[in-house]
């Protein structure tokens, strides 16, 4: 334990330090675009520095949660930050045009000069797109999934066209959903309902059916209704599966709304935004729209992440996470 915690505190401050060197090295005139074999070999370095101090790290086995916490947390970002720092130096090293992959430097730089942009595109797509649409798409598919339970015979009928129509490419929904409903966000939270809407349905039906018969039978003997069952037991005991298809929906809505802004839309959005500028070769503003479409994503899908931990303590996976 003690060595590799000095193998640790040795390896992830040269990882830090040598990439950030390397990152600002690869910007001076004598190397932007002409590295030689010394750059590429300190480049390598960093990454097997990080590379071993990453795979340390994730070895360890602290006895507290919050010791835990922070080792779950620091191998995601350790990587993050190389990944950074290597592309950086990569591609201004190597002189790679801006037109096929620009530094992180440039796009970092375009996405603070364009946040009335960005904050229009997100407002579009997020709020008045993918949040209405994930809402309809899982409460309807909870709703469906609560009268196939109650009649049987839908649900048999049911789950199999579900489950067909849940691989309907989403290039053939758009257009139809645009000429039904306008060009608009009201289409595109058509796509997301749509998109949802089978995902949920089906975890939904499989939670509720979880419940065992002991279960049900306790239920009975204390002359407890379908409702009543339904809203004590069943629920609640579908919540892990209610909350694995919220999580899988969380980044279905926001890929289905872009992508649905590819096929009609007004000049906002983030799909609007993307095919434009990668029209007009604005590979920056495309990887700030990507950037910000990451952001909003890994945020919306933590605060179910942590909802569920809220909602489902009681489940082992949540007790020994």
């Amino acid at each position: 334990m003690t060595r590799r915690a000095a193998r640790i505190g040795l390896l992830t401050p040269a990882a830090l330090i040598g990439g950030t060197a390397l990152a600002l090295a690869a910007h001076r005139p004598g190397l932007t675009g002409a590295a030689g074999p010394g750059f590429w070999l300190a480049a390598f370095l960093v990454w097997l520095a990080a590379t071993l101090a990453a795979r340390d790290i994730a070895a360890l086995e602290p006895g507290h949660a919050a010791g835990r916490r922070l080792v779950r947390l620091s191998v995601p970002l350790l990587f993050g930050l190389l990944v950074l720092v290597l592309w950086e130096a990569v591609v201004v090293g190597a002189g790679v045009p801006a037109v096929l992959m620009p530094p992180p430097s440039a796009i970092a730089a375009r996405f603070t000069t364009a946040l009335p942009v960005l904050g229009a595109d997100f407002v579009q797509t997020c709020l008045k797109s993918a949040l209405p649409g994930y809402v309809i798409g899982c409460l309807s598919g909870l709703g469906v999934a609560i009268l196939a339970d109650r009649l049987p015979v839908l649900g048999r009928g049911l789950l199999p066209v579900a489950n067909v129509a849940s691989a309907l490419p989403i290039v053939g929904i758009a257009p139809i959903m645009v000429m039904w409903f306008g060009f608009d966000w009201p289409s595109k939270a058509a796509v997301v309902a749509v998109m949802t809407f089978f995902p949920m349905l089906v975890q939904a039906g499989a939670g509720l059916a979880a419940t065992g018969g002991i279960e049900r039978d306790l239920m009975r003997t204390y002359a407890a209704g379908y409702g009543r069952t339904l809203l004590s037991l069943r629920l609640p005991m579908a919540l892990p599966f209610l909350f694995t298809a919220l999580k899988v929906n969380a980044t279905l809505a926001l890929i289905g709304a872009i992508v649905a802004e590819f096929f009609g839309t007004p000049i906002v959005g983030m799909g609007f935004r993307i095919s434009i500028e990668a029209a007009r070769l604005s590979l920056d503003m495309v990887w700030a729209e990507i950037a910000l479409a990451a952001l909003a994503g890994s945020a919306f899908y933590g605060l179910i992440a942590l909802a569920e931990r809220v909602a489902t303590g009681w489940h082992p996976s949540v007790r020994t996470g």
